[in-house]
Parts: C-alpha cells; sequence; structure tokens
C-alpha cells in the first residue's frame, strides 16, 4: 500500500506525546513491512523540512498553531505529486477535514475528542473553536472508517453520531520487552508516587497534589515525582507551595526513556488524574514494570486500568479517594506486589505487532471496499 499519513506533530517534535508514540509504532512497523508512508505533519523552530523517520517520509510545514491552516495545503500538494492508495488522518488536535480533498479510501484515527474538556484547558475562546471543530467531524466524515483506540472512544463517537459500524476499536500496545520489572531496581524506600506525562492543566496534576496533602496528614513520608514538562507547571509549583509540599514534591521535567523506565520501576504507583483520555499509555507502561495504577474513572483510564487487578481507579477529581488508595498502598507492600504482577499480566496482552497488524487489516478491509 502507499500511505498518505496526516498527523499535528511527528515523534521528533518537542511537542510530541502519547499519539505520536502511538502513531509512530504502528507506522513505522507497517513501513518496515514493505509499506511506502509519506506523513505530513507540523514543523517548530529548527526543524528540517524533510525527513525520514521509521522508514517513513516525512514533510513538515508550519507550525504548532499554524498547521491547520498550512497542513492542508501540503496534502492536496502531495495527492498531486504522488499516487497513494489510502489516505489516514489521525485526528489528536483539531480535524484537519481532509476527506473533502479525495476519492480515495479514507481512515481516521481517534485517540480521543476533547469536547467540553477543552474549557479546563485552554482559554475560552481557544476551547470554543475546538469544542466547534469538533462538532461536524460525524457529518464532514460521514464517508470515512474510523479508528478508536479505546471503547470509550468508539462510544464518544457513536454518541456523535458516527455509526457504530464504521468504527473498529483496535488497543495501542506497550514494549514489554523494554518496559519490564528488573529485580535490580526496588522500590523506593519511602512510599513514593509517580505522575509521568504533560503538564497541562486538563490532566488533573493539581488532584494528585491535594491527595498527596491529605495523604501525608496520616503517612508524612509519602512522596509524588512528577516527569515531564509543559506549560502548567509554573501553577502547580505555586500549588505545591500553598500545600507545604516543597519536601514532598519532586518536578523533574523531561526525563530520558531509561529514568522513566527505572522511575516506573521504582514507584509504588503511578497516578493518572485526568478527566479523560483516549487510553492512558503511562498506565500500561506501568504496568509492564510490574507498577499498579491509580487513575481516575474516566473515559480511556477505566480501560487501561483494572480496578482491583492492575491498580485502582477513583472518581476524578476527588482527592480524598485518591489520597485513601496511596495510603491503603503505602501501607500494603504486599497489595503493590499483587496489582504489580496483575499489571505484567495484562500489559503482557498488549503489543504493538498486535496493534500494527490489526491496523493493516483495517486498512486492506478498506481497499477492498474501495472506501
Amino acid at each position: 500500500m502507499r500511505i498518505l499519513l496526516v498527523n499535528w506533530n511527528d515523534r521528533e517534535n518537542p511537542h510530541a506525546g502519547g499519539a505520536e508514540i502511538h502513531l509512530h509504532e504502528i507506522f513505522g512497523r507497517l513501513a518496515r513491512g514493505g509499506h511506502a508512508i509519506d506523513l505530513v505533519t507540523s514543523g517548530w523552530p529548527g526543524s528540517a523540512p524533510r525527513a525520514e523517520l521509521d522508514g517513513m517520509r516525512v514533510f513538515r510545514t508550519g507550525g504548532r498553531h499554524s498547521f491547520a491552516l498550512r497542513g492542508r495545503p501540503l496534502v492536496r500538494e502531495r495527492l498531486r505529486a504522488e499516487r497513494y492508495d489510502v489516505v489516514v488522518e489521525d485526528i489528536n488536535k483539531l480535524p484537519l477535514f481532509l476527506t473533502g480533498m479525495t476519492r480515495l479510501p479514507f481512515l481516521a484515527i481517534i485517540p480521543h475528542l476533547f469536547g467540553a474538556t477543552a474549557f479546563r484547558e485552554a482559554s475560552w475562546p481557544v476551547a470554543a473553536v475546538v469544542w466547534a471543530a469538533e462538532r461536524p467531524l460525524p457529518w464532514a466524515y460521514r464517508r470515512a472508517r474510523f479508528h478508536a483506540i479505546s471503547d470509550s472512544t468508539r462510544d464518544d463517537l457513536v454518541t456523535r453520531g458516527v455509526s457504530r459500524e464504521r468504527i473498529e476499536v483496535v488497543y495501542p500496545g506497550v514494549d514489554a520487552m523494554w518496559y519490564r520489572p528488573d529485580p535490580a531496581v526496588a522500590r523506593a524506600e519511602r512510599p513514593t508516587f509517580l505522575y509521568v506525562g504533560r503538564l497541562k492543566r486538563y490532566k488533573g496534576v493539581e488532584t494528585a497534589l491535594r491527595a498527596l496533602a491529605e495523604a501525608r496528614r496520616t503517612r508524612p513520608e509519602i512522596t509524588l515525582e512528577i516527569a515531564g514538562q509543559g506549560d502548567d507547571r509554573a501553577r502547580l509549583e505555586g500549588v505545591a507551595r500553598r500545600l507545604r509540599l516543597d519536601v514532598a514534591v519532586r518536578f523533574l521535567g523531561f526525563v530520558s526513556e531509561e529514568e522513566k523506565r527505572r522511575l516506573l520501576r521504582r514507584a509504588w504507583a503511578v497516578v493518572f488524574p485526568s478527566p479523560k483520555e483516549g487510553w492512558g499509555i503511562s498506565n500500561v507502561e506501568a504496568a509492564a514494570c510490574g507498577t499498579p495504577a491509580l487513575a481516575s474513572d474516566s473515559p480511556g483510564l477505566r480501560e487501561s486500568v483494572r480496578h482491583g487487578e492492575t491498580g485502582y481507579l477513583v472518581p476524578h477529581g476527588d482527592a480524598r479517594a485518591l489520597a485513601e488508595r496511596m495510603l491503603a498502598l503505602a501501607a500494603d507492600p504486599g497489595l503493590v506486589a499483587r496489582l504489580g504482577r496483575g499489571g505484567r499480566a495484562f500489559a503482557e496482552t498488549l503489543s504493538w505487532e498486535r496493534t500494527a497488524t490489526a491496523t493493516e487489516a483495517q486498512l486492506s478491509r478498506l481497499l477492498a471496499e474501495g472506501g
């Protein structure tokens, strides 16, 4: 197959996150399997306009805030320059509404849709643009097939008016050979919890800080490590100071993959207090390392955490409930170990090879149906 792939970022972009890991793990494998793939994506200051990543040709244009305008002309240019078999748009920011540009078979990958959660992150005008851009998606993509990464995302699409028959759920994978327990890396001596991800207001990290403050009233040795970067860091540091958590919280900033793995292995649990995710990749990376997860009982997260088996789900925004689960783990290393074993067993059922194979099969069916 010759595939034209469109996504806001590639994995080298400083703003890349879980959606880009998902994209490259799948389509890098398809490229290595013999499919020809061109990726249209945004650039950043100093980025090369052309690159090759994971066997894919990468074409960059615009930047974080201009790709919505500059991406469409570059897609049109690529459609004129090459004879593709299928177009794949990964909609993890604003939809680009590319279906009107081509009659080729079309697949829309949906990690998750923001909906009203956009108003928790962005200013009212920006959030309104995101919310409004998602509204016509069922009509504008009426001839597309959909690839949802969780049952929650599928259900969201159906609620918005997309026919269930046009949606296939393909769970993400995890590299269970890289993320695995290591007997040489022991749990932290004190009960230590970990957040891994972007520091954005909508991720709910403030809830983890408030839960930590609550838990430390009973167990003052409990600590929280926060790995990641983002524009909410300064505000979160201010929250930590107001809660008198200066000695209990470590903001680690960007960490390497090796350091992330070490942090996951030594943590007593990861925390993921977001109101909505497509899946929650750090939950399954932790699980693969034999580490439980404490997460909001939110769309996406409730599928990457099996309550009572790989960790616990708590009502979103309920700092007291999260604190109670932190205290339960802090008081019982045996429970941490049991949930960690359950997490490892769960992670071993997931693989990127399976995800890539399922995606390839979906694309093949799409071509056989003629779009």
